[in-house]
């Protein structure tokens, strides 16, 4: 009986042990677990960050159409063709150029 117990604390501490780094690589909250984690947390910063840019654009943009007809018209003439009274609208065609004649050299 005394080379059992003997035996028996050390047999536990080293199953503990086991179990403890099992947990660290394979359970919830694993390295590979939170390099995953991370890897994530990254591509969402990055898009966060991308839609922020965006976002200040876009608020740039109300802002100066709030505050500014230029903008305003500058928009309504290149979206909507807009022309103001006594202006001419003028607009030009690229035409295709003539096919090159064929000469049949004896």
């Amino acid at each position: 009986m005394p080379l059992m117990r003997r035996y028996l604390i050390p047999a536990l501490l080293a199953l503990l042990l086991f179990i403890l780094q099992a947990q660290l690589w394979f359970g919830r909250g694993s390295l590979p677990d939170v390099w995953s984690l991370q890897r994530t947390q990254s591509s969402l910063n990055q898009s966060n960050e991308s839609a922020a840019q965006r976002n200040a654009q876009i608020a740039n943009e109300i802002r100066d159409l709030q505050t500014g007809l230029e903008v305003v018209e500058a928009q309504a003439r290149r979206e909507l063709g807009m022309v103001k009274p006594n202006e001419v609208f003028i607009q030009y065609a690229d035409t295709p150029n003539a096919p090159q004649a064929r000469t049949n050299a004896p």
